[in-house]
């Protein structure tokens, strides 16, 4: 084996990239380019390759190849802004030479072509490519190419010069989701041989661990690929036993392990006393779930950002199990509009102010500032696994390298030791609650791989390695339900700093026993408690959590439902009469999931303490999709809009005199068994023509806006006798009545009685205004029209009946539209009408006189003619 270590090649790369960063010229300069290029790798050039090697051309003629080292590489170099086009031709050109001379033994496997700045490496034979014909280009495997600065990234391509084992890799998938895929199916692959539970949990955040590991520095590269591939019989009967070793020694410190150690498990080093310490029963293993562990194992984990570690726990679980817990990932652009107005900004500025500070309280304006960086606390109340706190980490940790670089520039003159004290953050800064342990487990690794790669940024900065092995700090995740606990257990309020997470969201009706009894325990003496979304618990919950230290602040991502509507008013008198004050606000937006099946949801984003900032900002967007533009405001009430904190709460009759009274349309409750498409209407009509008399035209929402037809079965008591003489009118009428009686409620169970009716019948006797009960956030108007008594509304719209063209002006108008916007509720981000919060709210203007009213003899827009279509404004 070598006896140079990787982190040590890598922090050579780096320093050799800084050497050489403005060198240009061949003649000048291309030997002792190479010799510090292999001094990389511990090699010295002269010892295996030479400069100038000649090699017999066709022409008879003799060319020299910049640099070979025979039977390993060819380089070809090229000043700067050379083509290395040409210089690939010369290198293959030489290559096909030294064949034709029969210098066989010395054509090498590796290209490699240089202008000082470019590198591009090429494989002549690449593993799955062995057997083609010489020189046939699908045998070639060229690597992506790379610039000088990127080498310590690609340092890993040329393990071949210090003499690493090379095998074939998957190809360089920067892609997040594939990664989820490949943990997935390992999950899946396990699950299904019976290795379930904390233990599959637990194993799995372990290999997460040694993946991520062995690509970034912490364990040498493919350390782990090469035990499982060298260590381990191809049919996986031995694979179990053989990680539960290596999961023991990562757990042993080096000086304790036993002296005759297999050495490839003596080269891992010890990590820790906690994410490897608990014993767990290892997994029994077969050759398709061995596969699948290698597969893993051949991918890139250095590009995944841990953030996205949350798509993992997302795609093992089924659609049905993220329903029932609220579990939604939040992608890091959303996150980023949490941590960023909570308090990232007000740190950046306060960085921004110090470093431009030309008066002798500069350097202590950034020694205090890295000082309260290191005493910040931050805990996610539903932390899932830990997106919130692991994109704040590593906010926090760029910000404070930028702090140090400021303070030190990229000093080459700070010791190993200078450097690995420079950082004082660490992950035990960071709590989360989670009530499901596979997630917390992720959440805790996410945080230390994190730390890891704020420790590599230090490296790249002030050339020496920072690592933090054995891991001394651990990030504090409790599991448990974080609405049955104190959350002073875990933090006290009086060290927390900041509370932020992405809460469950769960409406009234999606809610479980557990999640109704949680609702119960905050909200029993609540009045109208009953109606809000489960994420109003945790707003309750972090109200009594923050009067412990009235200095925190919090920031939630939430249902929009919360600001709407009924709700309102229930959950925020509570809230602002005990002190809370709004800061910040993004207004309605569509959620953005990274994971397979990606959640369709529209939220807002809710800044919000004791404490009232002066500069409040609020973030709207034209449609959920759009681009966001923000405001500065002097305040922000619950709608999340600059005004005052006014609450619209439900009324039974209008504000005004002037309003006729608006109801709901008709409810069948039939199960479908009165009402007809058009088909079933046409079908019933050829064979039974007489039907039509008991048969009206059907409308609501979906009906109206759309331009589709359906039909109802409408009879009086009268009527019953000679349509029950009608065979399918009559099978109708029976499979309602069953319907009925099998439904468990006694309402409906009464209804039996009179099956051939609708259930609740509020059918106005003459023409009357359908209004939608749910229509399009992109649309200008309202859209409304007049409807003929003969036309019967359904529950999916509200009818205001006895209504004019005055009173048709009032509700298609801009203030109307904008009165229902802010006051009602949302179905997604679509606008839902109400009776009770909307039209009986709402403010008619008076002194209207009659002159100014339109006339009963005006064009009047019906329901029949010129409906608005879904698509239009």
């Amino acid at each position: 084996m070598p006896n140079i270590s990787w982190n040590e090649i890598k922090h050579r790369a780096l320093l050799f990239s800084r050497a050489w960063a403005t060198s240009s010229s061949e003649a000048a300069d291309k030997q002792t380019f190479w010799n510090d290029f292999f001094n990389i790798f511990g090699i010295s050039r002269r010892v295996v390759a030479t400069f100038e090697s000649p090699v017999k051309r066709r022409t008879g003629t003799t060319g020299f190849i910049d640099l070979l080292w025979p039977g390993k590489i060819i380089i070809e170099h090229k000043s700067l802004g050379a083509s290395l086009d040409t210089a690939e031709s010369q290198a293959f050109g030489y290559i096909q030479n030294l064949a034709e001379t029969g210098r066989h033994d010395e054509i090498p496997r590796y290209v490699l072509l240089c202008d000082f700045r470019r590198f591009a490496l090429y494989d002549l034979e690449p593993e799955d490519q062995l057997g083609l014909p010489l020189f046939s280009h699908l045998r070639f495997h060229k690597f992506p190419e790379f610039s000088l600065a990127e080498l310590r990234d690609h340092v890993t391509d040329f393990a071949f010069i210090p003499g690493y084992t090379v095998h074939k890799f998957a190809l360089q998938d920067p892609a997040n989701l594939k990664a989820v895929a490949l943990m997935a199916d390992l999950h899946d692959k396990l699950k299904a041989g019976g290795y379930i539970g904390h233990d599959l949990e637990r194993f799995l955040v372990r290999i997460l661990f040694c993946l991520f590991a062995e690509d970034t520095g912490i364990f040498e590269p493919d350390a782990f690929r090469l035990y499982l591939e060298n260590r381990t019989q191809r049919d996986g009967s031995d694979l179990g036993a053989r990680i539960a070793q290596l999961f023991h020694v990562l757990n042993t410190p080096t000086e304790a392990r036993q002296h005759n150690l297999d050495e490839a498990l003596a080269e891992f080093p010890y990590v820790n006393g906690q994410l490897f310490s608990e014993h767990i029963g290892f997994a029994e293993f077969n050759m398709p779930m061995r596969e699948a562990l290698l597969r893993c194992s051949r991918f890139d984990w250095s590009r995944i950002s841990p953030a996205i570690f949350g798509a993992l726990f997302q795609e093992v679980m089924t659609d049905k199990e993220r329903r029932h817990i609220g579990a939604h990932y939040t992608s890091e652009r959303d996150i980023l509009k949490v941590i960023k107005p909570l308090f990232l900004d007000t740190l950046r500025a306060e960085f921004s102010a110090a470093k431009t500070d030309r008066s002798t309280r500069r350097a202590a304006r950034l020694d205090e500032l890295r000082g309260r960086l290191a005493r910040l606390r931050f805990l996610d109340p539903a932390c899932g696994c830990g997106n919130f706190l692991v994109i704040a980490y590593r906010e926090l940790r760029q910000l404070e390298l930028d702090i140090l670089i400021e303070q030190h520039g990229t000093q080459q003159s700070l010791t190993l030791d200078e450097v690995a004290r420079l950082s004082s953050l660490d992950v035990n800064q960071f709590y989360g609650i989670e009530i499901e342990e596979w997630p917390a487990r992720i959440a805790e690794v996410a945080l230390w791989l994190m730390d890891h790669q704020g420790n590599m940024r230090i490296h790249e900065a002030f050339s020496q390695p920072c690592l933090r092995l054995p891991l001394r700090n651990s990030p504090h995740i409790h599991v448990g339900n974080a609405l049955r606990m104190d959350w002073n257990d875990l933090l006290p309020a009086t060290e927390c700093s900041y509370v932020l997470g992405n809460p469950p969201f769960v409406g009234k009706k999606e809610q479980k026993p557990g999640q109704k009894a949680d609702m119960r325990h905050y909200f029993a003496d609540l009045k109208g408690g009953g109606i809000l979304d489960y994420v109003s618990c945790w707003y309750a919950e972090v109200f009594r959590y923050m009067q412990g230290n009235t200095r925190i602040e919090c920031s939630f991502v939430s249902t929009n439902s919360i600001t709407q509507g009924e709700q309102v008013p229930v959950l925020w008198k509570m809230l602002l009469r005990g002190g809370i004050k709004i800061n910040f606000a993004y207004r309605t937006f569509a959620w953005i999931s990274e994971a397979r099946g990606k959640a369709h949801v529209h939220v807002v984003i809710i800044g919000f303490s004791f404490r009232e900032r002066n500069n409040k900002t609020i973030t709207s967007y034209e449609s959920p999709k759009s681009p966001g533009t923000t405001t500065t405001v002097a305040h922000i009430n619950p709608y999340l809009v600059q005004a005052a904190d006014v609450f619209i709460e439900r009324r039974t009759r209008p504000l005004s005199d002037r309003a006729p009274s608006v109801s709901y349309g008709s409810m069948p409750i039939d199960a479908g068994c009165l009402i007809f498409s058009e088909e079933e209407r046409n079908m019933l009509l050829s064979r039974n023509p007489d039907a039509d008399r008991y048969l009206r035209a059907y409308s609501g929402g979906e009906e109206y806006l759309n331009r589709t037809h359906r039909y109802c079965l409408w009879l009086s008591g009268s009527d019953l006798s000679s349509a029950s003489k009608i065979p399918p009118i009559m099978l109708r009428i029976e499979s309602n009545r069953l319907y009925r009686e099998s439904s468990g409620r006694d309402t409906t169970v009464g209804l039996a009685k009179v099956a051939w009716r609708f259930g609740e019948i509020r059918q106005p006797s003459s023409r009357y205004l359908l209004i939608p009960k749910v229509s399009s956030e992109i649309r200008e108007y309202i859209p409304i029209g007049f409807c003929d008594a003969s036309v019967i509304a359904s529950g999916s719209s509200l009818i205001v009946s006895d209504a004019d063209n005055f009173i048709f002006g009032i509700l298609s108008s801009r203030m109307h539209t904008a009165w229902m916007r802010y006051v009602g509720g949302r179905m997604k981000s679509d606008y839902q009408y109400s009776a009770g919060l909307v039209y009986n709210n709402f403010s008619w203007p008076v002194g209207i006189s009659n002159s100014q009213q339109p006339t009963a003899n005006s064009q009047q827009p019906t329901a029949n003619s010129q409906q608005p279509t879904a698509n239009s404004q």
